[in-house]
């Protein structure tokens, strides 16, 4: 199984604001794929909800 990722936009609550980041997907217990990425600009942790895998 190769490793998924996602590039795109993740909402940064720390920032207030939209960042563009690259990050790996995961899937949680519920079955739910999530990206988990770093912000660019405070190295916040970043997740975006990308639904049921």
């Amino acid at each position: 199984m190769a490793d998924e990722t996602y590039s795109g936009e993740f909402y940064c609550v720390k920032c207030k604001a939209k960042r563009e980041a690259t990050g790996n997907v995961v899937v949680n217990d519920k079955g739910t794929r999530m990206a988990k990425a770093t912000c660019p600009e405070c190295s916040t942790n970043l997740n975006r909800i990308l639904g049921r895998a």
